[in-house]
């Protein structure tokens, strides 16, 4: 268990906090590209900063804090033009640097115009996500992970704001022997089938976790398997310091859980689908954006699919998760190392140093890979098939166009 003080210091996300001056060196997705079309602005939230994004009409972005100095209206419903953002108010405009550059109303000299300056942040675009780095200068480089390069593969993204610590999240991501209740045996009630119909309920056996320059890799053996299978051979990383790597066959996900705030995090499943040897995948002219619904009209968790399973267990334990009163066991080592993993990570950045996973080498970051299991839990086709029935991937609008790609 952890004291309060142990707690908020590694939930805690906001401006001056350890816990946000550590992720304040990563580039976080804040929107899908298909949000902002050019011309158009966004209110967006993260690590308790609110912002305002915008693509102006030759289509560069630019992320300025959220409120006008001038009478404090949301920028966030400005018109983005040439020059930068208006605020909708009074129509002063800000460049992507946060410099004011235009006062309507007034014969505003440079002094003027000085002192309206906002704060602007670093913003890029990369696979169809907006991505925000609100860190120290320079700024690191946005690492380009393999599944954001990928080509010939169809795309979505899923995504769902949860009123919940973006930490007991990510400690879900080490916790291997949950899927063998929550996602079969629970899940399996919940959907009428048969116990021990699902390759989810298999047995865990045993589990391990090794760090690596990323992060750390979680393996799992299952009863009846061997260390040679891909569970426990190959294994998936959590990619330190929000972000799981999962996937089987044709299907490379990564989970992506941004803190919005202390008490909120936006979940994003950005998932590529990898056609079969011989078939070509259908062209995308944009990677669509759908929302993952987790509650049902009464208000109740879903817990009908995969990821409403892990939904309602982040969710029910509370905004923030009361570690005071947590009883760990053998099986929660994996939790135990991430959290020790933050502490170091933490101690790093107190001494002046970037913490680990942060990309400054061009040469290092052309393509960055990543590799999971490729016959996740032995399931193989049949497991990918099965997935996109019973996980988020149900509610996407190209899942009938990536069942007919995956048809021998």
């Amino acid at each position: 268990m952890l004291s309060a003080a142990e707690q908020d210091r590694l939930t805690r996300v906001g401006p001056g906090t350890p816990m946000g001056t550590l992720l304040r060196y990563y580039w976080y997705p804040i929107l899908a590209s298909v949000e902002l079309p050019a011309g158009a602005a966004r209110e967006v939230r993260l690590l308790g900063e609110d912002l305002a994004v915008f693509r102006d009409p030759d289509g560069r972005l630019g992320l300025l804090a959220r409120y006008c100095p001038h009478r404090g209206a949301s920028l966030g419903y400005g018109l983005a033009n040439s020059a930068g953002l208006a605020c909708p108010y009074h129509g002063w405009t800000f460049d992507r640097t946060g410099a004011c550059v235009q006062m309507p109303a007034e014969n505003a000299n440079g002094r003027l115009l000085e002192r309206a300056a906002i704060v602007a942040y670093g913003v890029e675009e990369m696979g169809g996500l907006i991505f925000a780095y609100l860190g120290p200068a320079p700024a690191p480089l946005l690492p380009r992970y393999d599944l954001f390069l990928w080509e010939g593969v169809l795309r979505d993204v899923g995504r769902a704001q949860l009123p919940c610590n973006w930490l007991q999240i990510m400690e879900n991501s080490v916790d291997p022997v949950h899927v063998e209740y929550l996602h079969g045996h629970h899940l399996q009630v919940q959907l009428g089938e048969e116990a021990g119909a699902s390759h989810y309920s298999r047995k865990h056996e045993k589990i391990g976790f090794d760090l690596f320059e990323f992060g750390i890799i979680k393996r799992r053996q299952l009863v009846g398997g061997s260390e040679s299978d891909d569970d426990w051979r190959v294994g998936h990383p959590l990619i330190f310091p929000v972000t799981l790597r999962v996937g089987s066959q044709g299907q490379h996900r990564f989970q992506i859980r941004v803190p919005v705030d202390d008490v909120t995090t936006m979940h994003y499943w950005y998932s590529c689908y990898l056609p079969p040897t011989g078939k070509r995948a259908p062209a995308q002219e944009f990677v669509p954006l759908y929302e993952v619904p987790w509650r049902d009209e009464q208000g109740n968790f879903r817990v009908d699919f995969v990821d409403g399973g892990d939904i309602m267990a982040w969710v029910s334990q509370g905004a923030i998760a009361d570690r005071s009163r947590e009883m760990l066991v053998s099986s929660d080592r994996g939790i135990v190392l991430l959290r020790k993993l933050l502490s170091d990570q933490l101690e790093r950045v107190q001494r002046g140093e970037d913490p680990m996973g942060v990309i400054r080498d061009p040469e290092q970051n052309s393509s960055i890979s990543f590799a999971q299991e490729h016959n996740k839990l032995g399931g193989s086709a049949q497991f990918l098939r099965r997935a996109m029935d019973i996980s988020h991937a149900r509610f996407s609008p190209i899942r009938e166009q990536v069942l007919a790609m995956l048809e021998d």
